[in-house]
């Protein structure tokens, strides 16, 4: 993926995006997104985030803080929504084998629960849940299956 467009303030923006911070209830898929950079954070519903990536019809908080971030919401909705093909039992072989468990910690330091407990495990379940559906992972659909 090519960010040479976005700028380093934009990459920033653009990874504390995509390193998220989950609320959940447990059992229960995240209903909140909280987004943090620097001393920024906003708490956003996943439902106001599913609306946008389908439609592109902006929330007034999320058409606010992408107007803070100086962020265009067609990239932003075109990083939500580009499928990445994968097949879902060569993905959970991976996370779960040495690597991927390490590749999971790395990501599991910006992107964690509320208890920071099971992280790891969260964030896998997501991603190969996201595969089983149709054979691909989209950002959105890794919110959405986060536990």
């Amino acid at each position: 993926m090519r960010f040479n467009f976005l700028g380093l303030r934009g990459v920033l923006v653009l990874a504390g995006s995509i390193c998220l911070l989950f609320v959940s209830t447990p059992a229960f898929a995240a209903e909140r997104v909280v987004l943090k950079y620097g001393i920024f954070r906003e708490s956003l519903s996943v439902e106001e985030l599913s609306t946008f990536s389908q439609t592109g019809e902006l929330s007034r908080s999320l058409r606010v803080n992408l107007a803070l971030a100086r962020q265009d919401p067609k990239a932003i909705r075109q990083y939500l929504t580009k499928p990445v093909k994968v097949n879902p039992v060569f993905l959970d072989r991976v996370l779960n084998s040495q690597i991927g468990n390490i590749i999971l910690d790395q990501i599991s330091q910006v992107t964690y629960t509320p208890s920071r407990r099971a992280d790891r495990q969260a964030l896998r379940a997501a991603l190969v849940l996201s595969a089983s559906q149709d054979r691909q992972v989209s950002l959105i659909e890794i919110i959405k299956n986060y536990p």
